[in-house]
């Protein structure tokens, strides 16, 4: 099975996600992390941008965008500058607004994502999980956003893992079982 159909896949997933929420838009394809046709970390935060960009950044958002970038890039701190500093920023600045107009919203943190990184990889469970920690354990209401960091990162692991499944050969069935 080629990469196509899942990358269409996710895409459309994301088209019917921002027509619910009328944003309106082509989905831009990054060719980043092309070589084996997964999703990367990059690629899910733009996402992101897609689906939730409309949502002020608060520090559950910056949260999981560190623990993203720090997935993506392998360093145990954020790169100044990049994606997570400016989310942090962005939740600071944004605590102390009172107008919700003035806040930085996801879409402007999250654009081009995966060209802000310094360097990228395909989305794994374990990434998605690190996310999730991440982002209930700096969120008031120990929640998750629908749609938001997280739940991208969630979106294209499952993607991946099922595009891995799809590639993988698969071993004969033990005799008596179905």
């Amino acid at each position: 099975m080629s990469q196509q159909p899942r990358r269409e896949e996710f895409e459309q997933s994301l088209a019917t996600k921002n027509d619910k929420i009328e944003l309106s838009g082509p989905v831009v394809r990054q060719e980043v992390g092309e070589r084996r046709g997964e999703i990367t970390i990059g690629e899910a935060l733009e996402a992101t941008a897609l689906t939730s960009g409309n949502k002020a950044v608060d520090y559950s958002d910056a949260a999981a965008i560190q623990a993203a970038e720090v997935r993506a890039t392998g360093r145990t701190n954020i790169v100044p500058g990049g994606v997570a500093a400016a989310a942090q920023s962005a939740a600071t600045r944004n605590a102390r607004l009172t107008q919700y107009e003035e806040k930085t919203k996801l879409s402007e943190v999250l654009a081009d994502a995966a060209s802000k990184l310094p360097s990228d990889k395909p989305v794994t469970r374990r990434d998605a999980e690190g996310v999730i920690g991440a982002e209930l354990r700096n969120d008031p209401n120990i929640t998750t956003h629908p749609g938001g960091v997280a739940a991208s990162l969630v979106a294209a692991a499952r993607i991946n893992q099922s595009k891995q499944n799809a590639d993988s050969p698969r071993s004969p069935q033990s005799p008596g079982k179905n």
